[in-house]
């Protein structure tokens, strides 16, 4: 018997809806249920096949738990050694460099010292910053948001560099981007799983959260499939089995504005019935595919192009 097990936090709809759809699909040798941890033993499997990740990137213990699953064979949804590892200015970067329309943007050390650190621990780092260059490459109006996490906590619309300086002493700790202000006629969040099946849904960011995928656009046939372009492309190199990414339309230019979304929104209540249903469905066959694919005791991670060029010691891009 190969069991699928979902791990998450306080949400409930989706994990709950995938555990049943996966059971009412009655393959043959395969079983889901929610993950149950009673402790975790160093090099010793927890009996998963596959595990769909929704809660790792909040909780350490679970993160650290998933990697030595992983170890003992688990195909982890998504690959927890990349999560740990992955951020968006990096995305930004990469996005760059396969030819992925991006804001122009850039990160900045935090404002306050990180903790055990002092003012030594920064020789490296030209004080004060060129920030007329900074500012020159960003343009006004610009978004400042933290460079790793998501949910649309701490995020600033900025209209000149008073304003900048202003909220960049609220945040902290937090090590912030600065992103030039893509003005869309058109926004979209896509899901990806598997790096291949792709849905894409018009969005509009500026409504309230609970009615955000309500919009007055649809993508023709050809937007549609330049989207979808990207959307592969993105999580082909990057390596997400379960990703969203996030497209703004400006003059015909889709422009990925945020797509490390490892433990996307997939609720009921937000998403809408139509979206909810193909996430799960998609989800569940998908997770079916990878444990009917898992190979005992080998790795069953998925590695991105990023990541496997670079080992092999090929050019990022043939």
């Amino acid at each position: 018997m190969k069991k699928i097990g979902l791990l998450f936090g306080q949400e409930r709809s989706f994990p709950g809806a995938v555990i049943d759809r996966i059971n009412a699909l009655g393959h043959k040798g395969i079983v889901a249920e929610p993950v149950r941890i009673d402790k975790v033993i160093q090099g010793e499997g927890p009996g998963y096949a596959v595990i769909i990740d929704r809660i790792s990137h909040d909780v350490p213990f679970y993160r650290a738990f998933l990697k030595n699953a992983a170890l003992a064979g688990t195909a982890v949804i998504n690959n927890p050694f990349w999560t740990s590892a992955d951020e968006k200015f990096f995305n930004n970067c990469l996005a760059t460099r396969i030819g992925v329309p991006v804001p122009r943007t850039v990160i900045l050390p935090s404002r306050a010292l990180p903790t055990d650190t002092s003012d030594q621990s920064f020789s490296n780092l030209t004080y004060p910053l060129d920030w007329e260059g900074i500012f020159g490459y960003v343009g006004f109006p610009a978004y400042m948001k933290p460079f790793a996490g998501g949910g649309w906590k701490n995020v600033y619309r900025l209209e000149n560099k008073e304003a900048f300086f202003r909220h960049h002493q609220e945040t902290e700790q937090l090590v912030m981007l600065l992103q030039e202000e893509i003005v869309f006629e058109e926004y979209y969040r896509c899901y990806c799983i598997g790096g291949k099946y792709v849905r894409i849904m018009p969005y509009e960011p500026r409504n309230p959260a609970h009615l955000r995928y309500e919009s007055s656009f649809r993508p023709g046939p050809e937007r549609l499939a330049q989207m979808e372009g990207i959307v592969l492309r993105l999580n082909r190199y990057l390596g997400y089995d379960f990703n969203t990414v996030e497209l703004a339309v400006r003059d015909g230019v889709p422009y990925a504005i945020d797509f490390a979304n490892p433990a996307p929104d997939a609720d009921a209540r937000s998403v809408g019935a139509e979206n909810f249903e193909w996430v799960v469905e998609t989800s569940a066959r998908y997770a079916i595919e990878r444990a009917l694919a898992c190979r005992e005791g080998m790795d069953n991670l998925t590695w991105g192009e990023y990541i496997r060029t670079g080992a092999a010691g090929l050019p990022l891009v043939p």
